[in-house]
C-alpha cells in the first residue's frame, strides 16, 4: 500500500486520489472471502468496504481507515516502502496505512482460523480523510454497524477523545482610493490588524483557561490573510482565514460566537468599523466513554495480547471518528506505533501492526460473537 500513490488532491493539487489503492484493496478484501463494494464520493475519490457476514444475531463491527495520503514534499523517495530496523519508511506509512494493513490482517486471521462471528464484520478503507472526510460522510449513510475501531495511530493506546474544528473567514471593509488621498481612503489591512489583536487575547485566553482532561485547551490560529490590490491603493477589503480547534463539550455555534463578539466590539468602539465572520466548515469533536462496550471488548483483547491493558488517552488532530460517532455508531480510535506523520521522514513499526491485527481479531471475537 506505501508503495501506491494516494495522495489527496484536495491537499496537494495533482495528487493520485484513491482509485488505484482502491482497487487493490478490493481485490485484497475480495481474496480473503468478503463481500467488496465501492463508491465514489468523486471521480477518483473511492471507499472499499469489505463484508464478512455473520450467523446472525450478533453485534456488528466495523474496523475504519483511511487509504488517503497527505502530500510528499520534501521527502527523498515517498513510495519506497523500504523496510529496515523493523519499520517500514514511505509517505501513509504510518497515517495510516499501518492501521490499514492491520484491518486487513484481523480480517485474514479470522478466515484462516475460521473462525464463527455471529455478527457482521466490516472493514472500511475511505477517501478524503486527510481534506473533507468525504468518504466516511458517504460511509455512515449506507452502513451503521454497531461500533467502529478507527485505527488512526495511536502507538497501541486506546483514543477515547480528539479534537474538532471550525474554519471560520473574516472580512474588514474599508474604501479604496488612491495612496495619496488620506481622506478618502480607509485601509481594511489596518482594520483587520485590529480584528487581528482581538483575536490574540482570545487565543491566549482559550490556550489559559479550562483544558479537557484528555485533549488539553481549545486553540486558535490565524492561517490566511490577504488584502489590498497594489501599493498605491488603499485596502477596500482584506480577508482573514481562521481554524479554531475545538475540544468535547464546545459547540460550533459558540466557537463562531466568541470571534464573532470581537467584531462587534471594535464596531461599538468605531461606528465606521466594518467586519463579517462567517463560518464555512466545520467538524465536531469526539469522545466515548470508558465504558462504552467497545472500549470495553477493545481494551481486554489489547491486554491479552500486549500483557497489560493499554493507556486510556485522547488526542488533538480530527478524526473520521467523529463521523461515525456523530451518525450513532459507538466508536474508539487504537492503532500502531510509528511517527512522522505529514512529515519527510515517517515510518511505522512492524511488530506493532502485527500486534494491532491480533488485537482487531480478538476484539471481532469478543464483540461479534
Amino acid at each position: 500500500m506505501v508503495r501506491i500513490d494516494s495522495v489527496n488532491p484536495s491537499v496537494a493539487p495533482g495528487g493520485a486520489g484513491e482509485a488505484e489503492i482502491a482497487a487493490y484493496l478490493a481485490r485484497a478484501l475480495g481474496g480473503i472471502g468478503l463481500d467488496v463494494e465501492t463508491f465514489d464520493s468523486a471521480p477518483g475519490r473511492t471507499t472499499v468496504v469489505g463484508t464478512r457476514r455473520g450467523g446472525g444475531g450478533g453485534r456488528s463491527l466495523m474496523l475504519n481507515g483511511h487509504a488517503d495520503t497527505v502530500g510528499v514534499d520534501g521527502m527523498a523517495d515517498p513510495f519506497s516502502a523500504e523496510a529496515r530496523d523493523g519499520r517500514v519508511y514511505g509517505r501513509g506509512a504510518h497515517d495510516m496505512k499501518g492501521g490499514l494493513a492491520a484491518c486487513l490482517g484481523a480480517a485474514k486471521m479470522l478466515a484462516d482460523a475460521r473462525v464463527p462471528l455471529r455478527g457482521d464484520l466490516v472493514v472500511a478503507a475511505v477517501a478524503d480523510e486527510e481534506y473533507g472526510s468525504a468518504g466516511t460522510a458517504d460511509l455512515v449513510k449506507r452502513w451503521r454497524p454497531d461500533a467502529a475501531v478507527v485505527t488512526e495511530p495511536t502507538n497501541l493506546q486506546v483514543c477515547l477523545a480528539h479534537k474538532g474544528y471550525v474554519w471560520i473567514e473574516v472580512e474588514t471593509v474599508g474604501r479604496a482610493a488612491h495612496g495619496s488621498r488620506f481622506t478618502e481612503g480607509v485601509d481594511a489591512n489596518m482594520r483587520m490588524g485590529r480584528f487581528l489583536a482581538g483575536l490574540d487575547r482570545l487565543e491566549r485566553a482559550l490556550r489559559e483557561g479550562p483544558a479537557h482532561p484528555l485533549v488539553g485547551p481549545p486553540s486558535l490560529h490565524a492561517a490566511m490573510i490577504a488584502g489590498g490590490t497594489g501599493l498605491s491603493t488603499y485596502a477596500a477589503s482584506c480577508r482573514l482565514k481562521i481554524e479554531r480547534r475545538t475540544v468535547p463539550g464546545e459547540t460550533v455555534d459558540g466557537a463562531v460566537a466568541q470571534v464573532r463578539a470581537i467584531a462587534e466590539r471594535l464596531a461599538a468602539d468605531d461606528p465606521t468599523f466594518s467586519a463579517t465572520v462567517r463560518p464555512f466548515f466545520s467538524r465536531e469533536p469526539f469522545e466515548v466513554s470508558p465504558d462504552a462496550a467497545i472500549v470495553r471488548t477493545l481494551r481486554a483483547a489489547a491486554g491479552a495480547v500486549l500483557h497489560g491493558e493499554p493507556a486510556l488517552v485522547g488526542d488533538t488532530p480530527w478524526m473520521d471518528a467523529a463521523l461515525l460517532a456523530e451518525a450513532g455508531v459507538e466508536t474508539v480510535v487504537m492503532g500502531p506505533s510509528g511517527a512522522g506523520e505529514h512529515s519527510a521522514v515517517e515510518w511505522v513499526d512492524v511488530e506493532s501492526v502485527v500486534r494491532m491485527a491480533e488485537i482487531l481479531a480478538r476484539t471481532a471475537v469478543g464483540y461479534c460473537a
